[in-house]
């Protein structure tokens, strides 16, 4: 069913599927879908706000499930189930920011909710709202789904902001990390309308690769300030799009910065870091990458065997130098040339303990990810419970269509013989041959 802006109509369904639709083409910014969970008018804490860079909300009422694109129209989805949302939660605002441009470029713009609990593949179509008047708006909040008399009802609304995503969520509540934005001002009016490199085999450093490429409820600590001007990567939200923000071209440096925690008394992997700590070796952490290029070519960048790599040759990565304390600020860095990003398929950065302990328990690491353009990303390692010597912390995967930085954050416990690298070679099917080597 189709309806006028400022129409409403009931929602039946216990479960709904929210789709954001514009035809794609030249000049046409993206879209993308978000939803606030509203009491009072407003947000209750930065966790009710869903979106790209915070896909789920802690009650699991609300979900952002991602893009597709098919015969010319790209669907931005969110899903809501309407018996989940807390008893506190009055409205489920549904709102779309555009990409670098405004609504009035995007074509075809609607948002139709469906049944999810129906049998169809898709669900029944419940109502639809096509949005026909917008012209300088970055932002849109076309729907609304709020309780009446024990239901559900959808509004359509219409309303656009010309100050972007940020304005948006300010005005709802949400606090937005980002010294660049400014408070948000009411609405804005609607009116109508390259060779592959070589590898010297070297356990530890790779033989030449010769491979292919193969085919908030109660109780509920308060989340952590929405960010849009850094990205923090958690286990609900592991993934974010570089080239969503900006953060494709140029050098992107990657961090990896560490300190010991004091071991609890009577840990076991604790006490054997403390005594390895304790010895005449200070604890050397390596940074290194795994990377695939389109051409088919694979290979690591690593201190191992003085594989530092290059930033205007392929692998178009460049290990700037090998920390051995983790002391100072600038810990250890690789750098990724991404004026190249067409050549590269995908890059497993992760990091080993050459020396000074067996494990990484009691290691306080955090990764960091700086585009020269765009959003700076971060995550922090989680505890290591197991006797791991390699940890797998990040990959930047090409999809053809997007750069996305996915946060691993995956301890491996070696076999015996196996070093880390190939562990975690065989672990992401890499498919390299390894021989020993040294620093």
């Amino acid at each position: 069913m189709s309806m006028p802006k400022g129409g409403n109509a009931p929602v039946d369904a216990g479960a709904v599927r929210i789709e954001l639709s514009w035809r794609t083409g030249s000049g046409v910014p993206d879209v993308d879908a978000s939803a606030l969970l509203l009491s009072g008018g407003k947000v209750r804490d930065d966790g009710d706000f869903v979106f790209y860079n915070q896909p789920a909300h802690a009650s699991g009422a609300v979900r952002h499930e991602g893009k597709r694109t098919e015969a010319g129209t790209t669907t931005d989805t969110l899903a809501v189930d309407l018996t989940a949302v807390e008893p506190a939660v009055e409205r489920v605002v549904l709102a779309a920011s555009a990409d670098g441009g405004t609504f009035g470029q995007v074509p075809g713009l609607s948002v139709r909710v469906l049944d999810a609990t129906g049998a169809g593949p898709g669900g029944a179509e419940l109502v639809r709202f096509d949005s026909q008047d917008a012209t300088v708006e970055t932002a849109f909040v076309l729907g609304e789904l709020y309780r009446r008399q024990g239901g559900w009802k959808f509004r359509a609304v219409g309303q656009g902001y010309d100050s972007g995503l940020a304005g948006l969520a300010t005005d709802y509540g949400i606090s937005v990390d980002d010294p660049g934005t400014a408070p948000a001002g009411p609405p804005a009016p609607a009116a109508v309308q390259e060779a592959p490199p070589a590898h010297v085999a070297p356990q530890g450093q790779p033989a030449a690769s010769t491979s292919t490429p193969p085919a908030h409820g109660a109780g509920t600590p308060a989340p952590t300030p929405v960010r849009l001007s850094k990205v923090t990567l958690t286990k609900d939200a592991p993934a974010v799009s570089l080239t969503k923000q900006g953060g494709t071209s140029g050098a992107m440096r990657v961090n990896l910065n560490w300190q010991t925690r004091p071991a609890p008394a009577g840990s076991g992997w604790g006490r054997k870091l403390s005594r390895a700590l304790a010895g005449p070796a200070a604890l050397d952490l390596d940074l290194c990458a795994l990377y695939e290029l389109t051409d088919g070519s694979k290979g690591v960048v690593q201190a191992l065997g003085n594989a530092f790599g290059s930033l205007d040759a392929p692998p178009f990565i460049h290990l700037d130098g090998d920390d051995r304390t983790g002391a100072v600020a600038a810990g250890e860095n690789l750098t990724v040339n991404l004026d190249h990003q067409r050549l590269i398929k995908r890059i497993l950065f992760f990091v080993t303990i050459y020396e000074g302990a067996r494990s990484f328990a009691d290691l306080n690491a955090t990764v960091t990810l700086t585009p020269q353009r765009g959003a700076p990303i971060d995550f922090s390692l989680d505890e290591c419970t197991v006797p791991s010597n390699v940890c797998a912390l990040a990959l930047l995967i090409n999809t053809g269509s997007e750069l996305v930085v996915q946060r691993e954050a995956r301890y491996f416990v070696p076999e015996r013989g196996v070093s880390p690298q190939r562990t975690v070679d065989q672990a992401y099917g890499w498919g390299m041959r390894w021989a020993p080597g040294r620093k």
